[in-house]
């Protein structure tokens, strides 16, 4: 188990976090037992990580949030299964956020970032990573959507309202372009245009294009606003 946390810590870290997060990695076919979690999950939500189960997470959600959780997952498990089709079901990751009590008691805003691992023929989705990210330094309320959105660049569904018609929604492109996700990524974690530009080998000229077309793209007036957006809506 010491080296599945390594090897999912070093996943996370490359691929997924933007903030103070943890991740946990849930067994559908056994629900009761223990999860395997990264040890971050004690600092930020004061469980003990050997013995951290489903029920425990589910009851740290704010009592307002969990029925919109509740309805996001059973409206992703349904497009996944129903309209992408199990066959595709690891080309995405759902995301939404949600408010989380945390050790000293307050709540915050995480967003939320699953993949499915496994599948079943009986059961359907049999293992899924969880990955959980603080971004309460960005905003204090989600916005209650759920997005699905593909790992590799193509058609995602965004923005979708699981309360209002939720089987009324469009695939649409990816938002950017795969350098440009990488600038984002970089912006997320507090990097300047300069060291972007040594990081990627382009041109601060470049790096500075790619930023104007980004806020364009997303509809944002500042990297603050498009950070706060790409997280709210899993895109980091």
């Amino acid at each position: 188990m010491a080296q599945q946390r390594l090897e999912l810590d070093r996943f996370i870290s490359a691929s997924f976090s933007s903030g103070p997060c943890y991740y946990y990695v849930l067994d559908f076919l056994n629900l009761d037992k223990p999860m395997l979690v990264s040890r971050e999950i004690e600092s930020i939500l004061g469980l003990d990580p050997e013995n951290t189960t489903i029920e425990s997470l589910i009851e740290r959600g704010h009592p307002e949030d969990i029925p919109f959780v509740a309805k996001a997952e059973e409206t992703a498990f349904s497009i996944l299964k129903n309209q992408i089709g199990m066959a595709r079901v690891k080309e995405f990751k759902i995301s939404y956020s949600g408010r989380l009590r945390v050790t000293d008691g307050s709540y915050r805003l995480f967003n939320h970032q699953a993949i499915i691992l496994d599948t079943d023929e009986q059961f359907g989705v049999a293992r899924t990573l969880g990955i959980h990210t603080d971004i309460s330094h960005l905003a204090q309320q989600g916005n209650r959507k759920l997005s699905l959105l593909n790992l590799h660049g193509g058609e995602s569904y965004r923005n979708i309202d699981v309360f209002n018609n939720p089987e009324h929604f469009l695939a649409t492109p990816s938002l950017f372009t795969r350098r440009e996700m990488e600038i984002v990524q970089l912006l997320a974690e507090g990097k300047t245009s300069a060291v972007i530009s040594e990081l990627l080998g382009i041109s601060a000229h470049t790096v500075k294009n790619h930023r104007k077309n980004i806020l364009k793209k997303s509809d944002c007036k500042t990297t603050g606003q498009l950070i706060s957006k790409c997280l709210n809506e899993g895109l980091i």
